[in-house]
Parts: structure tokens; C-alpha cells; sequence
């Protein structure tokens, strides 16, 4: 599949700024099944530097300057992408969860290595015994670890509503598992301590997700949001994507952005503003196939 992906955040301030800075996560990464074939970024006002950097996990990033009094900003990224289908799986062959456990303990060398540290405790993630109770009966004793991990989403996207009203991004994930319900980044994290409490590395990815209009209605322009879902890693195969929102295996209706330990480190754009006194956010995403 190739897809155009535009996502125009805007701000309206109440005030007058003078100046801010924001870190941009927007450009999709190029991964063995999906390639960036264009991308570009529009800014309103235009900003007086905008510098381009690789953060710690791989992301792009830039980071912008927007001088001068202003009450609007503008941000308009625009990504054409191709996706190709990842190698299908079979659960049952996968290795028994507790072997990926014991192999992921800082003992290892290489990719597995560097999974290690995403079996920690993140600012927005923790990992308690709570977590772990609730995953347990999806990890009976030598199940292999795909199986387990999809009953875990399929039970998370089974006991928790999806309510865009329930959370905010400042909600805590404790607060998300005891009222049961959220959004695609409340689950995703939720999932991530789950995996984490029981010792497996889990990581966060933002990103893109094709939605179909309802039975007989065309696409609306800005229906599309922007997405999240989890990544775990497993000994002898690498990093397998699950999305507990939808109970699925990600294929290639997911657009991957950026990863990290969780929101946090992922958000698409984050600053720092001289003035206003407060702001409204609208957020507008559209991911639409492209004719081949």
C-alpha cells in the first residue's frame, strides 16, 4: 500500500506570543517493510531555525524556533509512504514466554541487548504487581510468547471501552486500568506494563492507522487520527507489533512514525511558549490510499 498522510496540528493562543520552540516527531522512520518516499513540513509563522537531529531511539526529529508576535501556529506535515506486509507469523511456533524473559535480563549481546532497557519502568509506565496479576492467566507456564501476547490484546481490547472523553494525556495509566477505558495510548501503555511486569521488553509506537468510513459514506477528510500501538521483542525473530486497540496484528494499514519507552518520548509535538496564557488545540489526520 502507498498512502498520502497529511496531519495539521494548530494552536490558537489567547494571547500574543513572542516566541516558542517545539520538538517535531512527524516524518515516518524507514523500517524493512515500509519506506518514507517523501516528506515535508509547513510551518505557520514560518520558524527561524528548524533543525533536524536523530534522537536516542532512532527517531527524526526536528527542533523549530518561531520568532515574532504570533496567536496562531500552523504545523502541516505531509508524507507520501509505502507499506509492505510483514512476514506472517504462526503464534504456536514462537518460543515460551519465560525463555524471552530469562534471554532479555542485560545478559546478551546485540539486539537483544538493547531490548533490555525497555523492560524497565518509563516516566509515564510502571511496572507493578497489579499489571502482572492481570496478564498472568493469558502466560500459563511454557505458552509460547505470541500466543500469550495476543490473548493479553485480545482481553485488553475486550474488558477496556474505547472513550475519547475518559483521559486526557495527564490521566495516570493507574487511573486508566481501575475505570477501565480510555484511548489507542492508554492501551498501548497499559499493554507495556503488562509485557514489562511480567519481564518482557515492550516499547511504544505512534504512528498512522487507516480507518474505513461507515457502510455507504465517503471518506472524511481529518476521520483519521494519529495511532499507537506496542512493540515486544522476541528471542530469534526481533521486534513483533500488536495493537490492543484493534486486537490485531499491524500490517499495512499501520503507518510507524516514531518509538520509545512511551508517550513521552514519542509525542509529535511538544514545546515551550514566551506569552499567551493558555491555548485550543485541534488536530486534524488524513491517511488516504493512494491508486497504484
Amino acid at each position: 500500500m502507498i498512502y498520502q498522510i497529511t496531519h495539521t496540528t494548530t494552536y490558537d493562543y489567547r494571547g500574543t506570543v513572542s516566541v516558542s520552540h517545539h520538538v517535531l516527531r512527524l516524518t515516518p522512520r524507514d523500517l524493512p517493510h515500509q519506506r518514507c518516499l517523501s516528506h515535508q513540513v509547513l510551518i505557520e509563522p514560518r520558524p527561524a531555525v528548524a533543525r533536524p537531529h536523530i534522537d536516542y531511539f532512532g527517531n527524526a526529529v526536528t527542533f523549530v524556533t518561531v520568532e515574532g508576535a504570533h496567536r496562531k501556529l500552523t504545523v502541516t506535515s505531509s508524507s507520501k509512504v509505502a507499506v509492505l506486509r510483514p512476514p506472517l507469523l504462526d503464534p504456536a511456533e514462537t518460543p515460551a514466554w519465560e525463555s524471552v524473559r530469562d534471554s532479555n535480563r542485560g545478559l546478551q549481546i546485540g539486539a537483544g541487548l538493547d531490548a533490555s532497557e525497555f523492560v524497565f519502568s518509563s516516566p509515564l509506565i510502571a511496572t507493578t504487581d497489579e499489571f502482572a496479576d492481570y496478564a498472568m492467566p493469558s502466560f500459563p507456564k511454557a505458552r509460547p510468547v505470541l500466543e500469550a501476547v495476543l490473548d493479553l490484546t485480545r482481553r485488553i481490547h475486550n474488558d477496556f471501552k474505547f472513550d475519547p472523553e475518559a483521559t486526557t494525556i495527564a490521566t495516570p495509566l493507574e487511573e486508566v486500568f481501575e475505570n477501565r477505558r480510555g484511548v489507542c495510548q492508554d492501551f498501548a501503555q497499559l499493554q507495556i506494563g503488562c509485557l514489562r511486569s511480567l519481564g518482557l521488553p515492550a516499547r511504544y509506537v505512534s504512528g498512522y492507522l487507516e480507518t474505513d468510513p461507515p457502510p455507504d459514506q465517503p471518506r472524511l477528510l481529518g476521520a483519521d487520527a494519529s495511532h499507537a500501538w506496542v512493540s515486544f521483542f522476541c528471542t530469534g525473530i526481533g521486534w513483533i507489533d500488536v495493537d490492543p486497540t484493534n486486537s490485531d496484528l499491524p500490517a499495512t494499514r499501520h503507518v510507524t512514525v516514531a518509538w520509545g519507552r512511551d508517550y513521552n518520548d514519542v509525542s509529535p509535538i511538544r514545546g515551550v511558549i514566551l506569552g499567551s496564557g493558555g491555548h485550543s488545540l485541534s488536530v486534524a489526520v488524513d491517511v488516504a490510499p493512494l491508486d497504484q
